[in-house]
């Protein structure tokens, strides 16, 4: 098992398998992605040997993120082989859902168990403001196909101050009859966003204070659980989540690594630099690839700088899917 030297242990790999997005969400690529081509990222042989030693060290679970994953036109031969690497128990995605309607059944069949979809707002005026595209009804049919196929399947939706009127109660209407996760997650500041997260951050503890008020009781974290604490009311179908990266002792329950697509090991999302394993990778050395992760790991600070404005290599959210 991957243990740092504050005693935290990693099981959960976030493996980034593109910085590809076709949204222009406001908090990630309001303009549009104009970053590394396909070609810069790594090939399922090099997919298959990071994950192995991922999975030699302790790993059981893995998310699929981006940018957008589905983009990679070999993504259900990445789905299948992460499902298939000896001690990988769970496997989850991150998707803006665009395709998930259409997809669903396929990738639950390539052996997906959890989605993760983000919908900001269920306002459709909303949603395109904050996204850039016109889908929500699109979104919306996916995430009720991938719950008929059997996916278990969150929502993210981010805290901001011009989008909030009404959302909240929006949001809990529909959560009476959809069984989701609905995650409201906290902004946080990147490299290419400082003025937009000045202009929209929100702190997430008066909502969680109101969700107490209203009888929403919490959960206990499952071993493999990100970041969030999830909340349940006996009168709703589905449940809430907080994620609250700028709350006290946030990184503390830390269990998770990054990948970046283009091979590079972060040690927090909000990591200096990432740290190259590319040769490894291409080489196809697993037990180079075991030996490099245990080295590197003492490496880990105990906490991110976030509530000093300081980003680390971080420029948008899409480098490494959040």
């Amino acid at each position: 098992m991957l243990e740092d030297s504050f005693g935290r242990q990693f099981h959960y790999l976030r493996l980034s398998v593109t910085e590809a997005c076709n949204f222009r969400c406001q908090y990630c690529l309001p303009d549009g992605y104009s970053g590394p081509s396909s070609d810069q990222f790594m090939s399922l042989n090099e997919i298959n040997t990071l994950l192995t030693a991922f999975a030699q060290l302790g790993t059981s679970k893995v998310r699929l993120t981006g940018g957008e994953p589905t983009l990679r036109r070999d993504f259900i031969d990445i789905l299948q082989l992460t499902a298939a690497t000896p001690g990988i128990q769970r496997v989850a995605m991150t998707t803006h859902g665009g395709r998930l309607e259409k997809f669903a059944d396929k990738w639950k069949a390539a052996g997906l168990d959890q989605v993760n979809v983000s919908i900001d707002s269920l306002d459709p005026r909303q949603f395109t403001a904050i996204t850039g595209q016109d889908k929500l009804k699109a979104v919306l049919r996916g995430l009720d196909r991938a719950l008929d196929v059997g996916l278990d399947v969150k929502v993210n939706a981010l805290l901001l101050n011009d989008f909030s009127d009404s959302r909240l109660g929006r949001f809990l209407t529909w959560l009476k009859e959809t069984p989701v996760t609905l995650r409201f997650i906290e902004l946080m500041e990147t490299g290419d966003t400082s003025q937009f997260f000045n202009k929209q951050h929100q702190s997430g503890l008066p909502l969680k204070t109101t969700l107490l008020e209203m009888g929403w009781q919490p959960l206990i974290r499952r071993k493999d659980a990100g970041p969030a604490q999830e909340f349940y009311h006996p009168d709703y179908a589905g449940r809430i989540g907080l994620i609250l990266p700028y709350s006290k002792d946030f990184c503390k329950s830390c269990n998770r690594l990054r990948v970046s697509a283009s091979g590079k090991l972060h040690l927090c999302l909000f990591s200096e630099t990432g740290l190259d394993m590319r040769e490894l990778l291409v080489s196809e050395d697993v037990n180079g690839t075991v030996a490099f992760l245990k080295n590197v790991l003492g490496q880990k600070h105990e906490t991110h700088y976030l509530h000093q404005g300081d980003t680390g290599a971080t420029k948008h959210l899409a480098m490494l899917g959040g």
